[in-house]
């Protein structure tokens, strides 16, 4: 029979250096040990030209990354349940398939 313990209290605090800023881009590296996420801002110079300058890299443990990518989904499945669905791309009209009149 096992006692069950309270859960432990957490305490959140900032570090001297603690920062926060938007990201519209995020770059992600994948190797055995860790995942590494890079994020930063994209600007469209022209329509040929694209730049992203990057501000904060994050890495992230496996287990980390799992729990991270749990907690997203979560959050973004109650989001658009609040305000509607996420569209990535912008929605084309669908191509019939027989002939237009």
């Amino acid at each position: 029979m096992s006692s069950s313990h309270p859960p432990p209290k957490v305490q959140l605090t900032h570090s001297p250096d603690y920062r926060e800023s938007y990201a519209n881009s995020v770059q992600i590296r994948v190797s055995m040990w860790d995942f590494h996420l890079t994020f930063g801002t994209l600007r469209h110079e022209s329509p040929e030209e694209v730049k992203i300058e990057n501000s904060q890299g994050i890495y992230l443990s496996p287990q980390q990354a799992k729990a991270f990518w749990n907690i997203l989904g979560q959050n973004l499945a109650q989001y658009q349940q609040t305000f509607g669905n996420i569209a990535l791309e912008p929605q084309t009209p669908p191509m019939p398939n027989g002939p237009v009149n």
